[in-house]
């Protein structure tokens, strides 16, 4: 299995609709590791490591995120993977 990583900012309205949750949730479906957190600006940040598929399929969630969520843009940076283990909500 061939690791990736993707860091995530998602912009748009995104905090106190569910979508660190929602993310957690999804994450751990698609067997997903990193984390998730709020932003003081109004984004939300997301690491994912996994396989090439299943980060993909996330993007695509996160591209629209749960039903209260407004998705304006995703920026997504490329990094190494850090091996890490499970998936956290950052607080």
């Amino acid at each position: 299995m061939e690791l990736t990583r993707s860091h995530v900012f998602v912009f748009g309205q995104v905090q106190g609709v569910g979508y660190r949750f929602s993310t957690h949730k999804i994450a751990d479906q698609l067997g997903l590791n990193g984390w998730v957190r709020n932003l003081p600006d109004g984004r939300v940040e997301a690491v994912f490591e996994g396989e090439e598929q299943a980060i993909e399929a996330m993007l695509k969630w996160c591209k629209t995120g749960p039903r209260m969520a407004i998705v304006q843009h995703l920026e997504v940076i490329p990094e190494p993977p850090e091996h890490l283990q499970g998936f956290q909500i950052k607080r």
